[in-house]
């Protein structure tokens, strides 16, 4: 009895865990494709942009920079002797690539306690949370993805000391992300209003 016990909670579990992660969407240059394919994700965005004020192609712009939408994202091993595998270079996790640290800190200060690195409800949440933080600490403007994710990227006593001036690739990036997100915006004006409506029942 005991042992059956067991198996059922870890079956619970596993199916608890993999219900958090959905399917990465197979049009990720489209925000309208996304939101068609993830019928869940237009809502919890725009929660966040309820919540934190960071505009919706922001913050999808900086997760498609992160994760390319991969629940499970991790960096890269490392190498070492060119042929076993390493340590990551980070604790970088998620949909948001959200290190161990600064996800904790989210948590203390947002009381999610049981929110999930890759469960997209969260992950946006996060990024919304994150660009306020931005918006507050390095007075970044929230619709200004170009700051926002270098800010994202370095931390913000990093941002403030401008520790990104040397590194192109990293300024290559949040070109990237400003760019796509002015995409992002042309997108999402043509088709937020099928998102935005429901049905009402009484």
């Amino acid at each position: 009895m005991r042992q059956t016990c067991q198996i059922v909670v870890l079956l619970f579990s596993v199916v608890l865990f993999y219900g958090c992660s959905a399917a990465k969407p197979s049009n990720i240059k489209n925000i309208c494709a996304i939101f068609d394919e993830q019928e869940d994700w237009y809502d919890y965005a725009n929660d966040a942009y309820q919540n934190w004020g960071s505009p919706i192609p922001v913050m999808m712009s900086m997760m498609y920079q992160e994760s390319s939408f991969n629940a499970d994202a991790k960096p890269p091993r490392t190498t070492f002797l060119w042929i076993f595998p390493g340590p990551r270079p980070t604790s970088a996790f998620g949909y948001a690539q959200a290190l161990d640290m600064t996800w904790d800190g989210y948590l203390d200060q947002t009381g999610r306690w049981f929110a999930d690195r890759n469960d997209f409800e969260d992950a946006i949440d996060f990024i919304g949370w994150y660009n306020r933080q931005s918006h507050q600490r390095s007075n970044i403007a929230l619709n200004d993805s170009y700051h926002l994710y270098l800010a994202y990227h370095e931390g913000h006593g990093g941002f403030n000391r401008r520790s990104f001036k040397g590194k192109s690739w990293l300024k290559n990036a949040a070109r990237k992300v400003s760019a796509r997100s002015k995409k992002y915006q042309r997108q999402l004006k043509g088709c937020e209003h099928r998102f935005k409506s429901g049905w009402w029942f009484f």
